[in-house]
């Protein structure tokens, strides 16, 4: 039963992330699609540099809420099965499960052609409510990176690389240490590294584009 409980967070978790704020205000705004636009990207930054500051402001409110919506949907289930399901890996570990599948919804959309987005901001809201020590501090070093270098994919790359590092070391420091949580961590992090691939290869060849800046 625990299994099917999860499998089904799971899915809902996927279907909420599926919902694309970039590409419903783009289609709203002026009835095109952001994805062929710019970047083709259905992320914050490409809203920003195509359709300005409150577009981009309502998309990162949207893709946040997703995450967080999300986990606080595994976070209720974790409290149930804690009390009635125990002795399973599973019991008190699906909202980690939901963190990696809102993600997976936000990159791989089942409403728009499996095309969405690349996740930092729909995972920045699984993680703060999986632990906000935690994001807060992940969100510092990636707005720092982003000030400084003024590359957006550059930070959203750092904040990928140093969330499981992060969740790792505030595991060791507690004394209690998790597996699943590692384990989404780690492969939240993956994602969005892999969908930043092409970044990635923007900013070794140096022609990765800066926010505010012209075009490389």
């Amino acid at each position: 039963m625990l299994y099917i409980i999860a499998v089904l967070t799971a899915i809902i978790a996927y279907l909420i992330g599926s919902v694309s704020g970039a590409i419903l205000i783009s289609r709203t705004v002026d009835g095109n699609d952001i994805r062929t636009k710019g970047s083709k990207n259905a992320g914050t930054t490409n809203m920003l540099r195509i359709y300005g500051k409150k577009a981009a402001v309502f998309t990162l409110l949207i893709d946040v809420l997703k995450g967080v919506a999300a986990v606080l949907i595994g976070i209720a289930v974790d409290y149930f099965t804690m009390k009635y399901m125990t002795g399973s890996f599973l019991s008190g570990n699906i909202k980690y499960i939901a963190s990696i599948f809102v993600v997976l919804g936000h990159d791989f959309p089942i409403y728009f052609g499996f095309k969405g987005g690349k996740g930092v901001a729909t995972g920045l809201g699984a993680v703060l409510m999986l632990d906000y020590k935690v994001a807060l501090i992940v969100l510092a070093a990636a707005l720092l990176i982003m000030v400084v270098t003024r590359y957006v994919s550059l930070g959203s790359v750092a904040a990928a690389v140093i969330y499981p590092c992060v969740a790792a070391a505030f595991m060791a420091g507690s004394g209690e240490f998790n597996v699943v949580y590692l384990i989404s961590a780690l492969l939240l992090g993956v994602l969005i590294i892999a969908k930043h691939h092409t970044n990635i290869k923007r900013l070794l060849d140096g022609t990765e584009n800066k926010l505010f800046g012209k075009k490389g």
